[in-house]
């Protein structure tokens, strides 16, 4: 079956727009040739700094014939519908259509449309231009004379000309025939701009790549990159080091050339003296170089690879020379900036956030890192960090957003904090703090195990989640303005990481506190808000007058509830049990709810879910979750037939059968022996005196009948049936777990 090959060859395409780009051509054109019948075998595209290409495989020849059935108006119907019909379907008269019968809705008219398919390369043909003229370039430009036409051509940069062939690999293909903005489509491309600028005639796909390679350019995107790494791994390798690998700046590098040429510069041995993340940070953001380290100490190298777009005659000396005297004037910058910032302490800084806004309605930064001192203060004991250094830490961390080197490259704020910090005598619990308090800032990152850290990191996200949700900017949808999602898994993580018991529902009212002090009408106009928007329930709006706090922090954590679950489910647990545990609320050993129905001991629920997950995987455990589910189904459809409930204590007297009785009996060992072990957080044993009960609730199954025609022992029976419920519970809600 035909192929097709297209390019749109233009003058540049910018390294960040070209994944995206080659993508959106791809989808787009598949859409377009399923839509019309054309289904295909294969589809790929591929992007280079000056073009964007597609190859389609195993298109068929010609569209497939339609045969469409449409339904028509009642015979008899009025003149109009009869004329629209006949107009949508372009049949000439009713005498054209055919009737059918319908039991109910009697005679319609049905007309039956064929329409023969048309060849491939004419619906290509009337495809191409329309995605071309729509494609969606984030942005576009216009050009030339035509710019000044109404519909001219919108692209990324001024597109130059447009190739597209189809036709079988084993015969010469046919060239779409199509014009875009006096653009005519051909079988010519263009080779490297430098090394082989001229015109070259291609065929199909395969031609194509062949010539481009010997032209100079390499098409796929993921062989750049490849030879690129290969190649600065070599020659990192001949000279003793070993690349530090960037695989952000290689993405963006494959994409600015379309021939890499790997080759090695050097610089002053003398600027080592700078922390070396500055110097990765001023060759990478300046001349999109990489770095290397030497393996034996860690220590950056006086070295690094740049990759060129050209084989220059002298063999990339020109080219290294003017990448090493950029290299040198923007690193006597940074060390300028660096000596410049060590001349002034990290504390002699902090004055100047008086007059920084971190947010128009929570304040300045000087209000926000007061807030974050005295929340992580309060945090320290509980994360076993030193009381004094965590309010240290937690007093300097934001400090070195206010230097010279933070300003010029941002991504280094924390990482220079420590720095500063080693630099005037700081303790190194500070130091690290004040680098690690910002992390984790994703689900890869690294989480800070230093107990200074931590209670300083907890303390950060912590304030910046309360503030928000306060001033009512909770993320929506697929909107996070202010990553609070990020800021509440770095919060989850921290704690599960480390394995922190804590109850955030006391630290979160604590950051409230603070919040209130802080900015008191904030607070005010946040309860203000909430009793407006609770009004109407007047439980809620009770306890807005009385404990506007626990609400909030109730709200609050149902957030943190919903993430975690999203964590849980992304690391494998099934969500049927992290429902069931989380169904159970805050309760204590035997079962009871206690405050608000909200868990904030993470710890303990991952703990409890993990402990489910493998209970229910045995035998004995899947027994009991079909004998439990028996047991609520039973309980679920009397209570509705009877509307009430069966609460309260079976009566032992009340027994009729052996049973019955060891059913009894059961119950209270298991739920005796679980809630002694949920109060020593051993989940474990918890489930395993949970699984003591099956054989009593399998032999009541068997030999009991629930529903006796005594009202009175059917509901001590179901009253029975209850307890096994209310036992299970200990553990998890059984009712929420699937089969």
């Amino acid at each position: 079956m035909p192929d097709l090959l297209l390019e749109l060859f233009s003058e540049e395409i910018p390294a960040r727009m070209q994944a995206r780009a080659a993508d959106d051509l791809r989808r787009l054109v598949a859409d377009k040739l399923v839509a019309e019948g054309l289904v295909y075998e294969g589809i790929k595209a591929f992007a280079t700094p000056r073009r964007l290409a597609l190859t389609v495989h195993g298109i068929p020849a010609r569209q497939p014939d339609l045969k469409d059935e449409r339904k028509g108006p009642r015979v008899g119907a009025p003149d109009a519908a009869v004329q629209g019909f006949l107009k949508a379907t372009g049949l000439a008269s009713l005498d054209e259509a055919t009737i059918q019968k319908d039991p109910k809705k009697g005679e319609f008219y049905v007309a039956l449309i064929e329409r023969p398919g048309r060849a491939a390369i004419d619906v290509i043909a009337d495809i191409l231009p329309v995605i071309i003229r729509t494609f969606p370039w984030p942005k576009s430009m216009r050009w030339g004379a035509r710019s000044a036409k109404a519909g001219a051509l919108q692209w990324v940069r001024p597109l130059h000309a447009i190739t597209a062939t189809f036709g079988p690999e084993t015969e010469t293909p046919d060239v779409v025939p199509f014009s875009v903005d006096g653009i005519d489509s051909g079988q010519i491309t263009y080779g490297h701009r430098f090394m082989a600028p001229g015109a070259i005639e291609v065929r199909h796909f395969a031609d194509y790549e062949a010539k481009l390679e010997a032209a100079k350019v390499v098409l796929d995107a993921e062989r750049r990159r490849d030879i690129i790494l290969a190649d600065a791994r070599q020659l990192a390798f001949a000279q003793g080091y070993e690349l530090i690998e960037d695989q952000a700046l290689l993405e963006e590098v494959a994409g600015l050339v379309e021939w890499p040429v790997v080759l090695m510069g050097s610089f002053d041995p003398a600027f080592l003296s700078i922390p070396g993340e500055v110097i990765r940070a001023t060759i990478r953001h300046n001349q999109k170089c990489f770095v290397m380290r030497d393996p034996a100490t860690g220590a950056l190298a006086p070295k690094f690879v740049l990759v060129a777009n050209i084989e220059a005659s002298d063999g990339g000396a020109a080219i290294v020379a003017g990448n090493e005297r950029v290299i040198r004037a923007r690193l006597s910058d940074a060390k300028f900036f660096y000596d410049t910032d060590l001349k002034t302490k990290l504390e002699d800084r902090l004055p100047k956030f008086s007059q920084i806004v971190f947010h128009e309605k929570l304040g300045t930064q000087a209000e926000r890192i007061d807030r974050i001192e005295r929340l992580a203060v309060e945090l320290a004991p509980l994360v076993g960090a030193d009381v004094e250094k965590t309010r240290r830490a937690a007093r300097l961390a934001k400090a070195d957003l206010l230097t010279e080197v933070v300003g010029e490259f941002p991504e280094l704020q924390g990482v220079m904090g420590r720095y500063y910090a080693l630099a005037q005598g700081e303790d190194a619990a500070v130091a690290q703090a004040c680098e690690d308090h910002y992390k984790p800032q994703g689900p890869t990152d690294r989480v800070p195990t230093d107990p200074v850290a931590i209670a300083v990191a907890l303390a950060d996200k912590i304030d910046t989640l309360v503030g928000f949700w306060a001033i009512d900017e909770k993320p929506t949808g697929s909107k996070d303005p202010y990553a609070l999602r990020r800021a509440a898994l770095g919060v989850i993580r921290l704690i599960i990481n480390n394995d922190l018991q804590l109850k955030l529902r006391h630290i979160t009212a604590e950051a409230l506190n603070l919040l209130g002090e802080s900015k008191p009408d904030l607070v005010d106009e946040a309860r203000q808000r909430w009793q407006t928007l609770y009004g109407g329930d007047q439980s809620i709006a009770s306890a807005l007058e009385g404990a506007f706090a626990a609400v909030f922090v109730k709200d609050f954590l149902s957030f943190f509830a919903d993430r975690l679950k999203v964590q849980l489910r992304e690391q494998g647990a099934r969500h049927d049990l992290v429902d069931a545990v989380f169904a159970l609320g805050n309760r204590d050993a035997e079962g009871t709810p206690v405050q608000e129905n909200v868990q904030d001991d993470l710890l303990l629920i991952v703990r409890r879910v993990e402990a489910l997950g493998n209970f229910l995987d045995s035998d004995d455990g899947k027994n009991l979750l079909a004998g439990v589910k028996r047991a609520i189904n039973i309980l679920r459809i009397e209570e509705k037939k009877d509307g009430t409930t069966f609460d309260g204590a079976p009566d032992a007297t009340r027994y009729t059968l052996p049973e019955e009785k060891q059913l009894a009996a059961a119950i209270a060992q298991a739920k005796q022996d679980a809630g002694a072990a949920v109060a020593q957080e051993d989940f474990t044993a918890a489930m395993s005196a949970m699984a003591k009960l099956r054989p009593a609730v399998d032999a009541f199954f068997d030999k009991v009948k629930v529903n006796d025609d005594d009202p009175a022992i059917r509901a001590n029976r179901l009253r029975l049936l209850n307890e096994i419920r209310t036992a299970t519970r200990t553990v998890a809600d059984f009712s929420k777990i699937q089969d």
